[in-house]
């Protein structure tokens, strides 16, 4: 072996470190009672020393993060070490100790001896007590810090900012950096006051013999640090993770009838201990500098093309606004805009939504853009300037193109053009709907984040509300915030979007779309739309939003694949697949092989 052993003995040094100040401590110059002439110091007093963070909890009340004792076990910064003989200690292979030295450096060029610590179980803590006079070169510490009871979730449940400063220390060597730092700290930095509570403290004035004589400040009241109670449902979480996995996306869903988040997904994914552990440099490392970006927290902070799912929100201002009725019927005419597959004729509404023909909308947008008020015949400057507003204003009333609010650092707000966004972009007032038309297969300036495409969902479902989706279901034993109860309403009528539900019920059945992801053999009938995002630099991406069941909606989905290609044979079946673990808890025989082999790709990230 080329390794020389360290020598016996062990220096074994317990570390608890206190997270306030002294609980009595002397504060300011002594002051003088003009009366007695007696000197009097001040001081202030901890009223409760052992202030807890508040835990985070999902749904059903399993523990996520808590504040625990943690064991670190720091190596010696002479080399090289004896990765067999440490693998001995610690009950780990030699392989095993490899990697997690690998993974506590900073960079892979780090000198031999680099200072590190690894973390350790309590077993592997005790081990190393066991065989304390045999290992003198080696430090355990102990200290309470945020624990992660799972490894799913990291976007979400973010990290306490006084625990990264390693993390943004790091960050700083990428041009990255600052990006992530204000926008990755999910509900942990959005809810940290909550989290943290609030010390007491007591303000006497003591004399020399420790009296008190009054108080020179006002006391103030401790307050226990309150939990989180997410609508996460940390099951459906880790399941819809696996389905991702290494790839690149976004998959959301959320209770439609109530706003609440069920399961946010951002990929590639990572263990949400990796920002805040002291072993994880490494490993922080490798996703500051991966072109992926699996740090971006894309379903809110991502916003792209929606593509075909964004004619359900054309379909809905187009009936609202008399630009067609369910029954109008269009050809299918191959040289306004390409259709990728060949299907019959869209005589109707539900047609054109359930073979997703791109000629179809064209001609629907182009009835809501071409035309006077009251009127399918004159097209005129005038016209298109005030439809494309009236189209624009109808469509915000879905969330769009503004922040939803939901309870995380950073949202973005996604974009509709408006008219003076053409007048500058062509140079002139008088561009023609033909300049335009990508926007009716949800292509070209729209952009939406994920949180919005799920959102939209939801309000399909609801036949045209929503409630703001939101991650915290309760605080303490408090509901959520304020903001999160209130009901808001599109500017469309309900019956219009009754009108698309049998549309997107066709999607899912023969000849439809997304066929294939059907669920009826268990009785599930699902609502969806699939989408095939354009994209110049690379494969398509893929898209799907949907609901289940279609007609007692409890699951709306949004699923978003980069560079995956038709969202019927990538997007759709991921979001079925969630649809049902939730609905029924277990996969049907009949889909297993189809789950594995999703899952296989998301391991090796295509």
């Amino acid at each position: 072996m080329a390794f020389t052993c360290w020598g016996k003995g062990l220096i074994f040094v317990f570390m608890v470190l206190a997270a306030c100040s002294s609980p009595d401590q002397q504060t300011g110059a002594p002051t003088q009672d003009p009366t007695t002439g007696e000197v009097y110091t001040k001081r202030r007093v901890v009223v409760n020393d052992s202030l807890i963070r508040g835990r985070v909890l999902d749904r059903n009340d399993s523990v996520l993060v808590d504040t625990r004792l943690q064991y670190l076990l720091k190596l010696p910064r002479r080399a090289p070490l004896d990765t067999l003989a440490l693998g001995e200690l610690l009950g780990w292979d030699s392989l095993t100790v490899r990697r997690r030295i690998a993974e506590a450096l900073p960079y892979e060029e780090a000198p031999a001896g680099f200072p590190v610590q690894l973390r350790l179980t309590a077993g592997e803590a005790k081990r190393v007590r066991r065989d304390s006079a045999d290992w003198p070169n080696l430090l355990l510490t102990e200290r309470n810090q945020r624990v992660y009871t799972t490894h799913a979730g990291a976007p979400v449940l973010g990290y306490m900012g006084a625990e990264a400063q390693a993390f943004y220390r790091q960050a700083k060597r990428y041009r990255r950096g600052r990006f992530y730092r204000l926008r990755s700290g999910g509900v942990e930095t959005y809810y940290n006051g909550l989290l943290n509570g609030r010390w007491g403290y007591l303000h006497p004035l003591v004399d020399a013999k420790g009296k008190e004589h009054g108080t020179w400040a006002k006391d103030t009241t401790f307050q226990q640090g309150q939990d989180l109670h997410l609508t996460i449902d940390v099951k459906l979480q880790a399941y819809a993770e696996k389905l991702l996995g290494n790839r690149k996306g976004y998959l959301v869903a959320l209770d439609p009838r109530t706003g609440e988040i069920l399961c946010s997904v951002s990929a590639p994914v990572y263990d949400p201990a990796t920002i805040t552990a002291p072993d994880q440099a490494g490993v922080r490392a490798k996703l500051l500098q991966s072109e992926d970006m699996p740090l971006l927290n894309r379903p809110a902070m991502l916003a792209n093309p929606p593509g075909s799912v964004f004619k359900l929100v054309n379909a809905a201002v187009a009936l609202q606004v008399g630009a067609i009725s369910p029954t109008t019927a269009f050809r299918c005419d191959q040289s306004l805009v390409s259709c990728v597959h060949r299907h019959p004729q869209a005589n109707s509404l539900t047609l054109g939504l359930k073979y997703s023909c791109n000629p179809y909308f064209y001609q629907t947008m182009r009835n809501l853009i071409s035309r006077m008020p009251d009127s399918l015949l004159v097209d005129t400057v005038a016209a298109r300037h005030e439809n494309l507003a009236l189209w624009r204003r109808y469509a915000r009333s879905f969330g769009l193109d503004s922040v939803l609010g939901v309870d995380m650092p950073r949202e973005a707000p996604g974009f509709l053009p408006t008219p003076a966004y053409y007048d500058k972009a062509r140079r002139t007032t008088r561009w023609t709907y033909r300049s335009i038309y990508s926007l009716s297969i949800g292509q070209g300036e729209i952009n939406l984040t994920g949180l919005q495409m799920a959102n939209m969902s939801a309000i399909i479902a609801n036949r045209g509300w929503y409630y703001p989706p939101h991650l915290v279901r309760s605080i303490g034993k408090d509901g959520p915030l304020a903001r999160f109860t209130e009901k808001h309403y599109t500017l469309i009528d309900s019956v219009h979007f009754a009108a698309l539900i049998p549309g997107m019920v066709a999607v899912m059945q023969r000849g439809g779309t997304a066929d294939a992801s059907s669920l009826a053999d268990v009785g599930i009938t699902v609502a969806g739309k699939t989408g095939t995002v354009e994209n110049d630099e690379g494969d398509d991406h893929a898209a799907f939003v949907g609901f289940a069941p279609a007609n007692n909606p409890k699951i709306a989905v949004a699923v978003y694949l980069e560079n995956a290609g038709f969202g019927a044979t990538a997007a759709a079946p991921c979001a079925t697949l969630v649809m049902e673990k939730y609905l029924r808890g277990s996969i049907a025989p009949k889909r297993k092989r189809w789950e594995k082999r999703i899952q296989r790709r998301a391991q090796s990230g295509y």
